[in-house]
C-alpha cells in the first residue's frame, strides 16, 4: 500500500488461471460502489487492456518503468466502460495500460532498487484513487516482484485441477519470500478458486483439497464457470452490466473479494 490507497496484486504462477478475470470483476465491484480505481496491467499480454477498452495514449507502463520522470497524466488512460453505458456506475475507472513492450523489464534476477520502482511511482500518484488492481505476468521475475513490493496485499488465483493447486502452493511462498525480504506489511487477501462447477467431483475434490491446504485463505464463493463472463469480456464491458441470474451470481462473487480487501485495509498511511 502506498500512502493511503489499497493496492492489490492479483496473481498466479501459472498462466490461464483467470487473473485477468478476476482484475476486471473486482474493478467492475469498486465500480459499482463508486470507487476511484486504477487498474495497472503489466501483464505483457496486456489482456486487462483490451478488456477495459483502453484507447491507444502517448506511453504504457512499460515507458512509465523505463523512466519514472515520465508524467503518469501521459499513461495513464480512462477505460472505455463508462461510454455509453447507461446503467454505468458512478465510480471512476483509470487504466495503466501495458503492451509486449513491458517484457524487457521481467528480469530473472532484478535488483532492489528494480524492484521498488513500481512502488516509487504509485507514491507519485498522491491518493488519487481508493483502490489500485495490479494484473501480474504468470511469472516470478521483476514485474510481480515489483507488484508485490508496492501492494498491501495479494489474490492467488488458481483453478480446480491438480496443477494449479501446486501452482497455488508456489505461488503463496512467492508472497511470502517478498514480504520478508523487501515488504512487511504484505499479506495474501486470499485464494480464489475460479471456473468452479459444483456438479463435478473433480472440481469439489479440488476445492476440499485447497481448504485442507489453506484453511480460511480459500475465499468462498469461488467463482463459478460462467458463459457471462466470456461473454462480458467479448464485447469489453463489466459483468456487472448483465443483469440476469447467473451475472448476478457472478458479479456477487467480486463485490465480496472486494468487500474483504476493504476491510482488510483501512484508509491512511498508518494502516
Amino acid at each position: 500500500m502506498v500512502g493511503g490507497v489499497r493496492v492489490l496484486s492479483v496473481l498466479s504462477l501459472k498462466g490461464g488461471a483467470g487473473k485477468t478475470t478476476l482484475v476486471l470483476g473486482i474493478a467492475g465491484a469498486a465500480l459499482q460502489r463508486g470507487l476511484s480505481t486504477l487498474v495497472i496491467d503489466l501483464d505483457p499480454q496486456a489482456n486487462a487492456t483490451l478488456g477495459l477498452d483502453v484507447q491507444p495514449g502517448e506511453a504504457t507502463v512499460s515507458d512509465v518503468l523505463a523512466d519514472g520522470r515520465r508524467s503518469l497524466t501521459t499513461a495513464i488512460r480512462p477505460s472505455g466502460w463508462l461510454v455509453g453505458d447507461a446503467d454505468a456506475p458512478s465510480g471512476q475507472l483509470d487504466v495503466l495500460p501495458g503492451d509486449d513492450g513491458t517484457q524487457q523489464h521481467d528480469v530473472p534476477e532484478p535488483s532492489a532498487a528494480r524492484l521498488r520502482r513500481l512502488a516509487h511511482v504509485l507514491e507519485r500518484l498522491d491518493q488519487r484513487y481508493d483502490v489500485v488492481l495490479i494484473d501480474c505476468p504468470p511469472s516470478l521475475g521483476q514485474l510481480t516482484r515489483s507488484a508485490l513490493v508496492a501492494s498491501r496485499r495479494a489474490l492467488v488465483v488458481t483453478e480446480p485441477s491438480l496443477f494449479t493447486v501446486h501452482a497455488a502452493e508456489r505461488t503463496l511462498r512467492a508472497i511470502e519470500d517478498e514480504r520478508r525480504a523487501h515488504n512487511p506489511r504484505l499479506q495474501p487477501l486470499g485464494v480464489v478458486v475460479n471456473r468452479f462447477r459444483e456438479r463435478s467431483p473433480e472440481h469439489r475434490f479440488r476445492l476440499d483439497e485447497l481448504r485442507q491446504l489453506f484453511g480460511p485463505l480459500v475465499l468462498t464463493p469461488p467463482v463459478p464457470e460462467r458463459s457471462v463472463i466470456q461473454a462480458a469480456q467479448g464485447v469489453a464491458r463489466p459483468v456487472q452490466l448483465w443483469h440476469t441470474p447467473a451475472g448476478r451470481d457472478v458479479a456477487g462473487a467480486f463485490d465480496r473479494y472486494l468487500g474483504r480487501l476493504l476491510r482488510s485495509v483501512k484508509d491512511g498511511p498508518g494502516n
